[in-house]
């Protein structure tokens, strides 16, 4: 999956609240995701254009976030609105951090810079349930490999027992992945003992797959 050219899974809703931020890497690009004050999710380029300070370093403030560094305070839009040093300051308009369409969807935040795009559509699931993200040290290729024997679909469902599992595949890098793990259904029948059943079974998936990458 590519940014530039389709929807990209990169953080469980569940893990970023509302007020943070957190940082990620999709195929070796590193981006900020975070979520203003009234809950909106935003994705934007990990990087301040002012000394280059990473943003997912910095804090959030209503519906800005301001760089660490020097307290630079980026709008909803990625537009810088307010320099510290430089109270009085209309600040020019082509200082601003590149942004990514981001959207919500099955419990996971996704990211694109193709307008044109169209998300993940999965029949018959409505409510989800968050078990965690997981991260693996073997090629996307050969996660998506693994997970396709396991009986996973196009669509990364994977039916385990008598549940379902929707695993969304993010490359982060040539030899990492990462999978953001979710239970098609309902919170009130699947919180606590699923949960932490099947993040048990993303940890086992995790060392299966690369006690294989070791012995190859």
């Amino acid at each position: 999956m590519k940014l530039e050219t389709e929807w990209v899974p990169v953080a469980l809703s569940a893990s970023i609240e509302a007020g943070t931020s957190a940082g990620a890497v999709v195929d070796g690009s590193e981006i900020v995701v975070w979520r203003d004050s009234s809950g909106k999710a935003h994705v934007w380029e990990d990087r301040c254009p002012h000394r280059g300070m990473r943003m997912s370093f910095g804090f959030v403030r209503g519906d800005h976030i301001a760089c660490l560094y020097h307290g630079w305070q980026y709008d909803n839009a990625g537009q810088c609105r307010y320099i510290p040093a430089h109270p009085a300051l209309e600040v020019p308009q082509t200082i601003k951090v590149p942004t990514y369409l981001a959207e919500e969807k099955y419990g996971i935040v996704w990211a694109t810079a193709a307008g044109e795009a169209s998300l993940p559509d999965i029949d018959g699931v409505t409510d989800v349930t968050p078990v965690r993200s997981l991260y693996i040290d073997r090629r996307a290729d050969d996660v998506a490999a693994a997970l396709c024997e396991s009986g996973a679909t196009d669509m990364g469902l994977l039916h385990v027992g008598d549940d379902c599992l929707l695993v969304a595949l993010q490359s982060i890098s040539q030899n990492k992945t990462g999978l953001h793990i979710v239970i098609a259904g309902a919170p009130a029948a699947h919180t606590g003992a699923k949960q932490k059943h099947y993040a048990v079974w993303a940890e086992r998936l995790r060392f299966d797959l690369e006690q294989k990458a070791e012995v190859a």
